[in-house]
């Protein structure tokens, strides 16, 4: 599902959310893509929602199968969690899952700065944040097939993916689960 509006305060996810057209207690999991890599395959991916839920397992596992690995958000700070349509499928209970950009790019030093400090810096919900013909969407690419293998390791699964015991969302999805 796309939803739309985020910048205006997460209003198609909320509305979703609010009005699901699937039931939230039966619906396994949200896996969230708010941006993609445009800078190249990458040996790492970040997992902006790393310890809330178990999702967090099956992203490392896939990562893993891609040669990469799963890392921590790099700007907690900056509370990307709580600023993305994730957000608003949490708060309803369903387990989460926001991934970010791989941040160390497989054709640049692994000590270089990171290309989306860059972005943040010059483009990022500025008027120069649009299409540029030397991006790489490979990373892209990988991206995706990496977030497949998680929705369809989701989806055959035994078992719905569930919040860890220090999650904040947790309560409201076990009295979902509940009822």
């Amino acid at each position: 599902m796309a939803t739309t509006a985020e910048e205006a305060g997460l209003l198609g996810a909320k509305f979703y959310a609010e009005h699901p057209l699937y039931p939230l207690e039966k619906t396994l999991a949200d896996i969230n893509l708010d941006s993609m890599n445009v800078w190249g395959k990458a040996h790492d991916i970040e997992d902006l929602s790393l310890g809330f839920s178990t999702l967090d397992d099956l992203l490392a596992a896939a990562a893993k199968q891609q040669g990469r690995s799963a890392i921590p958000d790099s700007r907690p700070d900056k509370g990307k969690i709580y600023r993305a349509d994730n957000f608003e499928f949490s708060k309803v209970g369903l387990p989460s899952l926001y991934i970010g950009k791989g941040e160390h790019l497989v054709s640049r030093p692994e000590n270089a700065p990171l290309k989306s400090d860059e972005y943040d810096s010059t483009d990022y919900h500025q008027v120069t944040d649009e299409v540029k013909p030397d991006w790489d969407l490979s990373g892209a690419v990988q991206d995706v097939q990496l977030v497949f293998e998680v929705g369809y390791e989701v989806a055959n699964g035994d078992k719905f993916p569930e919040w860890k015991p220090s999650s904040e969302f947790k309560a409201k999805r076990d009295s979902m689960l509940k009822k």
